[in-house]
């Protein structure tokens, strides 16, 4: 899953393609580098981001779904409004993205009365205060139950089994260790009923473990989305598609190889 920041305060790369014709070059760049699925977001959600307005959001994200929609590749759109939801599925969108698990007014509605697919992450408070003081008595087990929870809760609003997938939110209300302790235990929520999809490109966690900035976490970025899928992880998102493709293929070739009689 490649990454199109349509957003000018995105932590990485904010402001690189905050204009359409930007970020649709961007999506289609990443395309040619391999990637499988395109995820489009107008709003940060970088620690300490402020919230963006429907209206804005929508005047960043839906040209870009349109056009990147034409090139055939699977576009996923990140977002928690039921409103950019809809519009954007209306527009060629496949998949939602939402941080927030279906739990603001209308959008688990939204979705459900789609065929969309859709990606329900853990988040402990919200992007403005997640980081002041995430505090967990069982990490892996609170993480588990609240995915399961909202998972559960899908399926009952009618959206099937094989729509969802789970993030458990690497970056989101997390200390550094707790991160790495969630990237551990990929293989643990692999053995959900769910595929796993892990976020964990160019995060200031990476940078905390590596003393990289967030411009040069190419090679942590890379192995970091590498465990997760020795791991189990279904989809990783990133913004390094080819160098991440580079790596997979030489472990899935080393894979083969190991498998030989």
């Amino acid at each position: 899953m490649g990454i199109v920041n349509v957003t000018p305060d995105s932590f990485s790369d904010g402001g690189n393609y905050a204009t359409e014709k930007q970020a649709v070059a961007h999506g289609l760049a990443l395309l040619r580098e391999g990637a499988d699925i395109l995820d489009i977001g107008g709003e940060s959600t970088r620690p300490g981001a402020a919230p963006v307005s429907e209206a804005e959001e929508l005047d960043r994200v839906m040209p870009v779904v349109q056009e990147l929609a034409k090139s055939g590749a699977i576009i996923s759109v990140d977002t928690s409004k039921a409103v950019v939801m809809k519009e954007a599925i209306k527009a060629g969108a496949h998949i939602i993205n939402d941080i927030r698990a279906l739990q603001e007014p209308g959008a688990l509605e939204a979705v459900a009365e789609t065929d969309a697919g859709v990606c329900l992450m853990h988040m402990q408070g919200a992007p403005a205060t997640m980081q002041n003081n995430p505090n967990y008595r069982h990490l892996i087990e609170e993480v588990e139950q609240f995915l399961i929870q909202q998972a559960l809760r899908a399926e009952k609003a009618g959206i099937a089994r094989e729509r969802i997938c789970l993030d458990y939110g690497f970056g989101f209300g997390k200390t550094v260790e707790q991160n790495f302790e969630l990237l551990a235990h990929t293989n643990y929520f692999a053995r959900l009923p769910y595929p796993i999809l892990v976020g964990l490109s160019r995060k200031s966690s990476i940078g905390a473990v590596t003393g990289r900035g967030v411009h040069d976490r190419l090679v942590g970025s890379v192995t970091g989305a590498l465990l997760a899928a020795q791991r189990g992880a279904s989809i990783v998102r990133v913004h390094d598609v080819a160098a991440t493709r580079d790596a997979f293929k030489i472990w899935l070739m080393t894979e083969n190889q190991s498998h030989k009689d």
